[in-house]
């Protein structure tokens, strides 16, 4: 991934100063620091002459302290940061002013003997360079700090633009703003400024963006627009408006946000989805709202008017509707017979526990979504743990390319990580399709994956009767690779193989055709224990996900499921990236998404049937990397 002037990568470039308690003078060539401490409940650092930044210790069990640049503006906003007391596990940067001769950091709630005095620091760089084990290959993930839902994704220019929820100032949640990567292949990532920051009105929670082509908001014709939640405790949940004119690097919030309020004030009311309804020359509006999704419309992208509510009782239960998405597709590539998909991604409510994205499809009229299933039919986009607030880019034309996030919100801010926590899955084209007379949602990788391959190593066609080693899968892999086979299943009631390594951890991937089950099972995959402190969510409490998942051992250590037609042949694809499995049937048919953690990469392979043999007609292992 490609970094830019906003964060530069450096080695040993910090300007390090002594500090000890009371008023403390610090000084470097060009720069001075004092602490001005006011007992525990306050700590002003003064700083003339600033650097680019300070880089805050951060120590993630510690409470969070308020930190405030004070600039005298009314838009000073606190962040919430956990502050090193006893230890340091990392560093972040906290940006100062460019060119200014003075700068005051005001630092509420943290003990004036913590260890955080003595380790603050002040640089002109901040050190990007990876220091994880975990950090994915070829998956976009933060330069450091915390992410979860992909937000405002659109097109435009040649561009994708993959904004998200991030938290600068630590790995775990908090002090919501929208960061920004852009790509002109959905590969190769690049880093760029958060696009907006959290403010007075709130968090900067989840959103969507559009390509205003032809002026309506009045910001100008192609201006990206953003449509985003602002979250608080004073002002609740409402929708925003920010704007873009320099194609998405920097935004302006309306003046006269909020856009749109919960008029029966409504705790849960966010995450809004707008999009172009062209038969009637206007913008829809999707917020969801507690178990329902609520539609409104406009003229003019800043006025919005209450239309129809979708949702309540449908789907899985119990369970909080989040993060929705509604694109228009053709069934069976049929252009002259569509049908909408709304997606729903819902925390808790997962079959497996947690969260997960769950969608139904329908007709739209313009006013009312009304779907082809019963309320009591849930269809799963994913049947693994780790996808979720699954949204689709706009501007795309005749494609729909949708981003999950990959975790789970039980465990989250727990995943053995430091640098960074969470990754986005595969950019994955979604289509619809019909089995049964039934309409399904199909998400198959994007096809641009096929550039990441760098070597190939092909496979001669096999039978297993029992079982079947593959001792060395792809030298120097670096536990990022994807994995194509053809199988035709023969007799056997029971096929699959087990990714492992020499310390025994292994991934097992299986078909159970009595059951009409494909599995994925990591409860021996590495690194599980984290899963112990996992904590259900409160209306959560029943052991259902004990009981719908296999080999339950926590909320981590589990395997996932998902249902499949019993066929003679399957295709399977397999994208293993340090620390995820990812696996897709029948080309996207079925798609399970799972976390792993092991402590070295799996390069070995052993195949295994019951009841009877299968067929291995095609495998070909491709080493990925960027």
């Amino acid at each position: 991934m490609k970094t830019n002037p906003w964060m530069k990568l450096c080695k040993g470039a910090i300007l390090a100063l002594a500090v000890s308690y009371g008023l403390t003078y610090c000084h470097t060539t060009k720069s001075k620091l004092t602490l001005e401490q006011k007992g525990d409940s306050l700590t002003v650092i003064h700083i003339t002459n600033p650097t680019n930044y300070i880089l805050l210790p951060i120590e993630e069990e510690a409470a969070e302290s308020q930190v405030l640049l004070d600039t005298g503006e009314a838009a000073d906003t606190d962040m919430d940061i956990r502050l090193a007391q006893t230890q340091v596990d990392y560093f972040v940067s906290f940006a100062l002013p460019t060119g200014a001769k003075t700068a005051t950091v005001r630092v509420r709630n943290k003990s004036k003997d913590a260890l955080c005095w003595k380790e603050i620091k002040l640089s002109d760089t901040f050190d990007t360079a990876n220091t994880e084990k975990f950090r994915p290959v070829y998956h976009h993930t933060p330069l450091y700090g915390w992410m979860n839902d992909a937000n405002g994704l659109v097109y435009k220019d040649g561009e994708y633009h993959l904004y998200f929820q991030y938290n600068p100032y630590g790995s775990k949640w908090g002090n919501m703003h929208w960061g920004h990567s852009v790509s002109k292949d959905l590969v190769h990532w690049e880093h760029l400024a958060p696009a907006i920051a959290r403010d007075t009105l709130g968090h900067i929670f989840s959103g969507s963006s559009i390509v205003d082509q032809e002026n309506v908001a009045g910001y100008g014709a192609g201006s990206i627009l953003a449509f985003y939640t602002s979250a608080s405790d004073k002002n609740g949940q409402i929708q925003c408006l920010a704007f873009s004119k320099d194609n998405g690097r920097t935004f302006t919030k309306y003046e006269k946000n909020p856009i749109l309020s919960p008029a029966d004030g409504l705790k849960d009311f966010r995450d809004p989805k707008v999009f172009r309804y062209e038969p009637e020359d206007k913008w829809v509006m999707i917020v969801s709202a507690d178990k329902e999704m609520r539609f409104y419309e406009s003229k003019n992208l800043k006025d919005w008017n209450y239309m129809s509510s979708f949702g309540e009782g449908y789907g899985v239960q119990p369970c909080q509707f989040e993060c929705p998405d509604m694109v228009e597709l053709s069934v069976d590539g049929d252009t002259n017979r569509k049908k909408w998909a709304l997606i729903v991604n819902v925390n808790p409510g997962c079959y497996f526990g947690g969260s997960a994205t769950q969608y139904f499809t329908g007709d739209f009229d313009g006013m009312k979504f009304s779907c082809d299933s019963q309320p009591n039919v849930t269809k799963w986009l994913d049947w693994g743990k780790d996808h979720y607030a699954t949204v689709c880019f706009s501007n795309t034309g005749e494609r729909t390319i949708a981003v999950p996030w990959m975790s789970n919100w039980q465990y989250c801010n727990i995943v053995p990580t430091k640098q960074f926590r969470s990754a986005n899955a595969l950019p994955r084209e979604l289509s619809l399709y019909t089995q049964d007379n039934e309409i399904y949602l199909s998400a198959a990788p994007v096809p641009e994956i096929k550039t990441l391959r760098k070597e190939k190593k092909e496979i001669p066609a096999f039978t297993v009767a029992n079982d079947y080693h593959i001792d060395s899968l792809l030298a120097d892999n670096d536990g990022a690779y994807e994995l194509a086979l053809e199988i035709t299943a023969g007799e056997a009631e029971i096929m699959g193989f087990s990714l492992f390594n020499d310390k025994g951890e292994k991934v097992d991937i299986y078909f159970n055709l009595p059951e009409k089950r494909l599995v994925m099972d990591r409860t021996k995959s590495g690194i599980v224990d984290f899963g112990k402190k996992s904590v259900p969510h409160e209306i959560e409490v029943h052991d259902r996900r004990k009981t719908t998942s296999i080999n339950y051992i926590d909320d981590f250590a589990l395997a996932t499921w998902a249902p499949i037609k019993k066929e003679n042949k399957y295709m399977l694809d397999v994208f293993v990236d340090k620390c995820s499995v990812e696996i897709f049937l029948n080309g996207g048919k079925v798609a399970m998404t799972n976390l792993i953690f092991p402590s070295e990469p799996y390069n070995r392979m052993c195949f295994y049937s019951k009841g009877g043999s299968f067929q291995v007609d095609s495998f070909n292992a491709y080493r990925l990397g960027l």
